[in-house]
């Protein structure tokens, strides 16, 4: 029997997608060119929040504060599910100089955001300098490679398909939708295909792209071992962050690189990481580096994904361009694209995650159910 959709790429996107559409019933088949979950989720640092969301277009806040609001029942539910803890935790956000406060406080206060002024060393004593700082105290994490084992293992408890080393090659078409998937494996055939690839999204499309704008951007990223608790809090400076992990592990980040899809880590961000890490937190000099990488993330204007049906091709959907946020952003994303699949209203507004000068038509989508019962056309004719 084949699925009701195809998904590619099994990144938290794809993962969340997936868990999504499956808690309805739907038979659904991830496919993935490499390793599931290995790419930019698994590389990112997993904060909750935007940087500094009043420097955001409100497209971007507005679907990573639903995102927000989803997570805790989110997270728990796949840890009671998975027995794996994806280490969600509200552990709050230091921002030090240089910001502006006028602006700061009005983001804060029209989006009912607690925002605090306090010295630097009142919330964290070890750092360097005690400055006036911005304390974002409701700002959360996630530990990205945890939080996509709890999701793989929710997955196959569903009965979806992950099928690694799966590479899409090419699509086929009759003109008004997808026929067929060619991948590496064959081509494979279901109701419905959803492209949830990152930063290869466009790639991987090719002339079924149209005006997608989403391209690879590379961050690098260093990790130090402390002991736990050293680190109480995240930090921000000058767009360097510091987060810290329930063992005492510290991620430092992240460079933004648009160098392709060069994957390669560069002394030069290694050093610039570890200046800035050193000087925010001196108590990081002692701490041994245990690791360096880089991700692709995928890239988009504004930091605005692209979550839509194609213009075009009536079965074919993409979840992409989260940039920075995928993480933060996934448990809306999936929301939307399921929302989007089987006729249900939308929480939010999603006008600005349209597929880029498409012809936005309105998506009269069946549910899975509503088919499966005769009510419209079967999933996958």
């Amino acid at each position: 029997m084949k699925p009701d959709c195809i998904i590619v790429g099994s990144g938290v996107i794809g993962c969340g997608t997936a868990l999504e559409l499956a808690s309805t019933g739907a038979k659904v088949s991830l496919l993935e060119r490499g390793e599931a979950g290995q790419e930019s989720s698994w590389a990112g640092g997993g904060i909750l929040y935007p940087l500094l969301p009043w420097d955001y277009a409100g497209a971007v806040n507005h679907l990573v504060q639903r995102s927000i609001a989803l997570f805790p029942t989110w997270a728990e539910e796949l840890q009671a599910a998975s027995g794996i803890d994806p280490e969600y935790r509200r552990c709050g956000m230091l921002v030090l100089p240089p910001f502006s406060t006028p602006k700061a406080r009005a983001w804060c206060d029209t989006h009912a955001t607690r925002l605090e002024m306090s010295g630097a060393r009142k919330i964290i004593p070890e750092l360097a300098a005690d400055e006036e700082a911005l304390w974002l105290p409701d700002v959360a994490q996630a530990r990205n490679p945890r939080l996509l084992k709890a999701l793989r293992r929710r997955l196959e408890q569903l009965g979806v398909e992950i099928s690694g080393h799966a590479e899409v090659t090419g699509w086929k078409n009759d003109g008004a939708r997808i026929t067929g998937v060619e991948t590496s494996r064959g081509v494979l055939n279901a109701g419905r295909y959803i492209v949830t690839s990152g930063a290869w999204s466009r790639q991987l499309l090719g002339k079924h792209a149209l005006n997608l704008d989403i391209r690879p951007i590379r961050g690098q990223m260093l990790l130090f071992k402390t002991k736990p608790g050293a680190l109480p809090a995240i930090i921000l400076k000058n767009g360097v962050y510091l987060i810290p992990r329930r063992d005492g592990h510290v991620l430092a980040g992240s460079t933004l690189e648009d160098v392709g899809f060069d994957k390669s880590t560069t002394e030069e961000a290694k050093t610039m990481l570890y200046t800035q890490a050193t000087g925010i937190l001196p108590l990081l000099k002692q701490a041994p580096l245990v690791r360096h990488w880089a991700g692709l993330r995928p890239g988009s204007p504004d930091n605005i994904p692209t979550i839509d049906r194609h213009p075009q091709l009536e079965n074919l959907y993409i979840s992409s361009g989260h940039f920075r946020y995928g993480v933060t952003m996934a448990p809306a994303s999936a929301e939307i694209m399921a929302n989007l699949i089987l006729g249900r209203p939308q929480a939010i507004d999603i006008t600005p995650y349209r597929w880029p000068g498409g012809n936005h038509h309105a998506v009269g989508a069946n549910s899975f159910a509503k088919e499966r019962h005769g009510q419209g056309s079967p999933v996958g004719e």
